[in-house]
């Protein structure tokens, strides 16, 4: 008892650093990668001969749709990591004796890819999902990987089903990598055999009021959907099947979601799987922006932390990682110091909220009041980035790999033969924003040939139409072709 109560007045470094047993998670993940792990070098690719046709955008019901192709990589105590594959989708037959079944040892992601308005596509932030990915694992004694060849399959994955983007500013394509124990054993004990696979679903918004209608969330104190010193922080499928009961119950009530509490004074921890904000008005007029703390208990989300390092960035208001409970929550909604409270995730981006139902009672929150919601500021830079309105780092491109054989005329026309194209193995990627080689020119006509020490032509190209079927050439492709003159 003592230590849970450490737990819920320290923050999370404190409660990390001072629990032995939980410090490896604190460190760089990247260390569980030296041992062995699977190399995007050595994948195999098997594309689908019967491509499914496309749905419209609008139609869309969140994970209803997959694409043609997965990835999957299968280890062994034994043997390790074999090669990733990507396959066409397809059913798994396993024994019904295996961990994952039996004991639920199961980790899970969510990340997106996003298609520009010039067609090109990029993730949001995905080292931050391979990194929760091997921690997640870690805790479920599943063997370590390289995050970064995790990546790259990611990428190639997208790349061959790099149709299946939506062309849409309000839909993506959202990737759910899993991680499974699949040896067939009652024993209580670490899986000798695993499955890391990856399925992709083009969606419309989460919630089918869009991405702006506020939600209604149920607080009920009698269920805790996390607590200190267990998994809650981490995301395990475990986390998830016990929470479908009370969305249940939410819902019958006629509510939209769950708002997650625990201890007696009634913490506010989550709202369903996602990550939870308050903007309140201080004693002096000042704004702070608030959400609980990573104690444990709380999922380290991708879009909560992109949300703070936008408002640590701004400099603008307060930014405050701390508990907030129930009390606090009522005292300053009737003083008018409530501003606005907002839930995100991966899956719904960022929605307000409207109102909590807590003890039968209605609290009716006036996000949707101000003239100018913080809200609304958050989504729209957050969405910039994703979509490619705003250049930053946090865009992860990369997916045109290409095996350079381009012919250049004195007439700016160019020629690229096709039998020498490459989807994956001459891939040169630089800063994680643009496809480059460099070329030398060998005769009038500007042939370029790859050459090294050189004063070589740079090309960035960005393809504006990418379609599946790259091998075949049952492709349409058109390149905005930059040529800048370097010195070695």
């Amino acid at each position: 008892m003592e230590i849970l109560t450490k737990a819920i007045r320290c923050s999370s470094k404190e409660w990390f650093s001072n629990h032995l047993f939980l410090r490896p998670l604190m460190m760089n993940t990247e260390r569980f990668s030296s041992a062995q792990t699977f190399k995007y070098d050595q994948m195999v690719i098997n594309k689908s001969v019967n491509l499914q046709p496309l749905p419209d955008p609008s139609t869309l019901v969140f994970g209803k749709t997959f694409s043609d192709h997965m990835l999957q990589i299968e280890w062994t105590e034994t043997n390790g990591w074999g090669p990733p594959q990507i396959t066409p989708l397809h059913h798994f037959q396993m024994h019904p004796g295996s961990k994952v079944f039996q004991y639920a040892q199961a980790a899970f992601e969510g990340l997106k890819a996003f298609r520009y308005s010039d067609s090109r596509v990029a993730l949001f932030r995905p080292e931050l999902n391979a990194k929760r990915f091997l921690t997640s694992a870690h805790r479920l004694s599943l063997p370590p990987f390289d995050s970064e060849e995790f990546l790259k399959c990611i990428k190639e994955l997208v790349s061959i089903d790099r149709r299946w983007v939506p062309k849409d500013d309000r839909s993506s394509l959202y990737l759910r990598p899993t991680f499974i124990g699949t040896e067939d054993s009652l024993g209580v004990a670490p899986a000798k055999s695993a499955l890391l696979y990856v399925v992709t679903c083009p969606v419309g918004p989460y919630f089918k009021t869009g991405l702006t209608e506020a939600v209604s969330l149920l607080a009920d104190p009698s269920f805790v959907r996390a607590f200190p010193g267990g998994a809650g922080g981490y995301k395990l499928a475990a986390n998830y099947a016990p929470t479908l009961y009370v969305q249940k119950i939410a819902q019958e009530q006629g509510l939209d979601q769950v708002l997650w509490l625990y201890g007696e004074d009634h913490q506010i921890c989550e709202a369903g799987a996602m990550n939870v904000f308050f903007l309140l008005k201080k004693e002096g007029g000042d704004l702070e922006l608030v959400t609980p703390p990573l104690d444990g208990t709380i999922l380290p989300g991708v879009v909560r932390q992109s949300i703070l390092d936008l408002a640590r960035e701004w400099k603008e208001f307060d930014v405050s990682e701390r508990n907030i409970n129930m009390q606090e929550l009522i005292t300053r909604n009737k003083q008018q110091q409530l501003l606005e409270m907002f839930i995100c995730g991966t899956a719904c981006i960022l929605c307000p909220v409207k109102s909590i139902r807590f003890k039968n009672n209605d609290i009716e929150i006036p996000t949707k009041l101000r003239e100018r919601p913080m809200y609304l500021r958050f989504l729209k830079a957050v969405t910039d980035i994703q979509y490619g309105r705003v250049p930053s780092k946090w865009s992860v491109q990369g997916f045109l790999l290409i095996n350079w054989h381009i012919s250049i005329f004195s007439d700016g026309q160019f020629v690229w033969p096709r039998e020498n194209f490459d989807a994956r193995r001459t891939n040169k990627l630089i800063n994680n924003n643009f496809e480059m080689a460099t070329f030398v020119p060998n005769d009038k006509t500007s042939s370029l040939q790859e050459g090294k020490n050189f004063n070589p032509l740079l090309l960035r190209l960005y393809s504006e139409c990418f379609e599946n079927r790259v091998d075949a050439m049952e492709i349409k492709i058109k390149w905005l072709v930059s040529m800048i003159g370097l010195t070695d």
